[in-house]
C-alpha cells in the first residue's frame, strides 16, 4: 500500500535551518507530483512546495520567498523540503502528500 514516512522537523531559533525527508513507497515514485503542505494552528493547509515527477515543475507558496528548497531522490524513493531563514510564522505541522495520501505529519517550531 501506499505510504509515506517522514523524518526530520524540531524545534529551532528563528533564522535556523531544518530540512524534512520522506520516504514513499506503494506507488511510482518517478511519475508523481509530490507536495509538502503545512497546516499552522487556526489556520488552513497551505502549500508550502511541490515537484513533478522529473525534478522540474518546482512551486512554491509565496511566503517560501526563495527560503526553501524542495527536492527528490528518485533512486530512493525520498523527497525533501531544506527549509532555511526560518521565521516564527513557519511554525506549523507539515505533511508530504501525494494525490490522496498523506504522511503522519512533522511538527516544525521556530521560537527563541
Amino acid at each position: 500500500q501506499v505510504q509515506l514516512v517522514q523524518s526530520g522537523g524540531g524545534l529551532v531559533q528563528p533564522g535556523g535551518s531544518l530540512r524534512l525527508s520522506c520516504a514513499a513507497s506503494g506507488f511510482t515514485f518517478s511519475i508523481a507530483v509530490m507536495n509538502w503542505v503545512r497546516r499552522a494552528p487556526g489556520k488552513e493547509h497551505e502549500l508550502v512546495a511541490s515537484i513533478g515527477g522529473a525534478g522540474d515543475n518546482v512551486n512554491y507558496g509565496d511566503f517560501v520567498k526563495g527560503r526553501f528548497t524542495i527536492s527528490r531522490d528518485k533512486a530512493n524513493n525520498m523527497v525533501f523540503l531544506q527549509m532555511n531563514k526560518l521565521k516564527p510564522e513557519d511554525t506549523a505541522l507539515y505533511y508530504c502528500n501525494t494525490v490522496s495520501y498523506w504522511g503522519q505529519g512533522t511538527q516544525v517550531t521556530v521560537s527563541s
